[in-house]
């Protein structure tokens, strides 16, 4: 098969003007464009062979890793037909999110804590240690907490403010439901946490002066809302110059069954809506990824995001 039909077989695919587009910008590696495209590893190697071969892309290794990135070299034709696959892409639908998401991969690569994190997290279940546990790192992660103000939106019945009103200078749980508030309360003053308020309130308009705390958390809390981005634009408004804004929720899924059994309003979200939400709000330095995946049906992700104002 000459390289004109290749090339034009291998632009025949969607996916693959995807791919194109992306690394118009910048080299990728495969883990880099499963993570923005959410798809399979095998799916995209074959995509990327495919380019390859119609001499379309190039390739280099790096450790364990491969990166590619358009052929710099490509002849007269095979140019073109980048253009082409180029501009094909920026009509389609998943650009926008595709790029929202490719500027967070690379604003990513210079923050080598969160590369620390994944190899850390990857070797604490290798190997038995006495003592050692997700509770115990917690518990002295607590310990090195500021004294912040913060604000627990959708609290709930109060857990994490709990935790965290042990070692902030204080924290204001809030939530809609007049029964939740008032056992958090309750449980509050048992347990002696006088720098703990529990205050009856939407996620979308907090009953919380505005620039007032350091700190704003949305723990499993923004998919019950009706509205996340003007929860997310209010929150931006609680905060104090140089404050953050911290989003704990479910990567975006299909388990419709969600809604009835939790009470959910959205499925999760797409790391391209959070980033773009929380850029819309003011908010910079923004960080998102996927920290956790349950290893049981449906295997929900949970997606820690946070800016600061």
């Amino acid at each position: 098969m000459s390289r004109v039909l290749k090339s034009l077989r291998a632009l025949a695919d969607p996916t693959r003007l995807r791919i194109m587009a992306l690394l118009e910008r910048d080299e990728l590696s495969v883990n880099e464009l499963q993570e923005i495209t959410r798809m399979g590893q095998s799916r995209i190697s074959t995509h990327l062979g495919l380019l390859q071969e119609a001499g379309l892309l190039q390739s280099r290794r790096d450790g364990k890793r491969t990166f590619y990135k358009l052929n710099a070299s490509a002849n007269g034709f095979a140019r073109e037909f980048i253009q082409l696959a180029v501009r094909g892409a920026r009509e389609m639908d998943e650009f926008a999110a595709d790029q929202i998401n490719l500027k967070r991969i690379l604003n990513r690569r210079t923050e080598q804590a969160q590369l620390f994190f994944n190899q850390v997290a990857g070797r604490f279940d290798r190997s038995y240690g006495p003592g050692r546990s997700w509770q115990a790192f917690g518990q002295l992660l607590l310990r090195v907490l500021p004294p912040l103000v913060i604000a627990d939106l959708g609290a709930g019945e109060g857990l994490l403010s709990e935790l965290l009103a042990r070692r902030a200078k204080k924290v204001i749980a809030v939530d809609n439901s007049e029964k939740i508030i008032a056992f958090g309360a309750n449980k509050a003053k048992k347990n002696g946490l006088k720098n703990l308020e529990f205050r009856l309130g939407d996620l979308e308009a907090p009953p919380i002066d505005v620039q007032s705390v350091d700190l704003v958390i949305l723990s499993q809390a923004l998919h019950h809302a009706a509205n996340p981005e003007r929860a997310i634009h209010s929150a931006h408004a609680l905060v104090v110059p140089g404050g953050q804004i911290m989003i704990l929720d479910l990567l975006q899924h299909s388990f419709e069954q969600a809604r009835e059994l939790y009470g959910d309003r959205w499925l999760g979200f797409r790391e391209s809506d959070l980033q773009r939400w929380l850029e819309a709000a003011g908010f910079k330095r923004i960080e998102i990824s996927v920290v956790a995946r349950e290893e049981q049906p449906p295997h929900f992700q949970t997606i820690l995001a946070g800016g600061m104002k």
